[in-house]
């Protein structure tokens, strides 16, 4: 476990990476905390909440801490928590995995939650370079489909994008709800109000993301049964012409002594006529009905 302290004029707070659940539960109990919370804290896929344990408030959050371009598809795989136990006098910041971000918080701050609400920014600004990413993923999408006929498109790519932008969707709305009840006295409200639209304009780009996404893949869908269905219309037409062809041949290749066409001088070429005047006769159909 690593420990960090840090004393402000009129707080302190402590701040522990990777602890294990002995380590955890002493620590927190010398604080009169109750140890059935140590769950959610190590419980790797614990969502967004915030709850009141006696004199402490308990609140958790999830920041973006995965690659660019991982093929991870939950919210566990994407997002890491940070908990927090706060009251006037100490805030307690508990997470697994490491955020350079709470390395690189300095200044005095006056009170817990003005210090709760920075970290708070900073965690919402790590899903800023995803939103970004899937933005131009979104642009790659669209040329391979529009200006490369789709021979590029990878249905399994947009797949995990799409994947990516719902959890971090679910993680901002649930966010949203956290903060729209989330109280603070009045010098930290217009923090706390900015972190709101921060949150909503993340919570638009995810969904801006998947409402494009299903519909390009509505549009790639569309295209490839178009394709399908000329393949099948072509198919259709060549039938129409040689299924009557191919009876004749047929008629005249039976093995019968007596066929008695067999015998004219000329049966040959009237026959390639019947077939040319079938052909053409087809044709002409198709033309008229504009099939062709």
């Amino acid at each position: 476990m690593k420990e960090k302290r840090n004393d402000f004029t009129n707080f302190h707070w402590v701040d522990l990476e990777n602890p294990k659940m002995a380590e955890l539960t002493k620590f927190v109990t010398s604080y009169g905390l109750s140890g059935h919370l140590m769950e959610d804290l190590l419980q790797a896929g614990h969502l967004p909440k915030f709850e009141k344990v006696g004199e402490f408030n308990f609140l958790i959050l999830r920041a973006y801490s995965a690659k660019e371009n991982g093929k991870f598809t939950t919210i566990s795989e994407l997002t890491n928590k940070i908990g927090f136990f706060y009251t006037n006098e100490i805030l307690l910041t508990v997470h697994q995995k490491s955020f350079p971000f709470l390395e690189e918080i300095s200044g005095n701050f006056e009170d817990p939650e003005a210090l709760i609400l920075t970290i708070t920014e900073k965690i919402l600004d790590s899903y800023q370079p995803p939103a970004d990413w899937l933005s131009d993923q979104m642009d790659h999408f669209e040329a391979d489909i529009f200006l490369k006929n789709g021979k590029l498109f990878s249905v399994e790519r947009l797949y995990f994008a799409k994947a990516k932008a719902r959890s971090c969707k679910k993680v901002m709305l649930m966010t949203q709800t956290l903060l729209n009840h989330l109280q603070v006295t009045p010098v930290n409200e217009t923090q706390l109000q900015d972190l709101k639209e921060t949150v909503s304009g993340l919570l638009l780009q995810f969904e801006d993301f998947l409402d494009e996404a299903n519909s390009l893949l509505n549009i790639y869908l569309s295209s490839n049964t178009q394709k399908t269905n000329e393949v099948v219309k072509l198919l259709t037409v060549f039938s129409a012409f040689f299924l009557p062809l191919t009876f004749i041949v047929g008629v005249y290749g039976m093995n019968f002594d007596i066929l008695p066409e067999l015998r004219w001088e000329y049966g040959y070429y009237i026959i390639w006529g019947v077939m040319i005047a079938v052909s053409l006769a087809i044709f002409g159909w198709f033309k008229r009905n504009k099939i062709i």
